[in-house]
Order: C-alpha cells, then structure tokens, then sequence
C-alpha cells in the first residue's frame, strides 16, 4: 500500500494559496503511507516525463485539515518516491483549521 487513502475530490475547504505563497512554506518530510490523495487518475505522461519536475514547485503540497493530511498536487512525485522504495517525501505542508 502506497498512500493512505485514494480519494477523488478535495474534501476540505478552499485555502485561496497562490504558487508564492505555496513557496513560502517550509517542504518537510511526510511518510507516503499518511497521504490521501485527490486524484484517482495520473497521467502517465506526466510521471515518466524526464521535465516533469522542472516546471512549478519542487516540492509537493499537502493539505493538513481534519487529522489527514491529503495531497493536493505532487502524485506524480509521489509515485516516482515510492517507485523508488522510498517511503517518505518532502513536501510543503498548509495546516488548515477546522
């Protein structure tokens, strides 16, 4: 088991974060198996594009809302982590209050 949950959807309330702000948030270390995602379906263009992780941010974002911590853009750098064997990634955490 890769994640936690595949979800389809953000279940949490819209936090209105541009790219900039995104970018202001200190990436850390989050374990694959605590994510729920919010895309069922991944492009695999997207994950075995040699450029895919040359546009945008480095980092993939999380959503911390409700005690889930949910994946809001990154799958693909998250299946290439655990396509990897590697069990956690870095990534930029927003912690949303209920």
């Amino acid at each position: 088991m890769i994640f936690k949950l595949v979800g389809d959807g953000r279940p949490y309330p819209e936090h209105g974060l541009s790219s900039r702000e995104w970018a202001r948030i200190p990436p850390r270390q989050v374990r694959l198996d605590t994510l729920v995602t919010t895309k069922a379906v991944l492009d695999l263009h997207s994950l075995l594009s040699k450029d895919s992780t040359f546009y945008g941010d480095l980092f993939p974002h999380v959503v911390q809302w409700q005690g889930e911590l949910y994946l809001e853009d990154g799958l693909h750098r998250a299946l290439r982590a655990a396509l990897h064997q590697r069990s956690v990634l870095h990534a930029r955490v927003l912690e949303l209050q209920d």
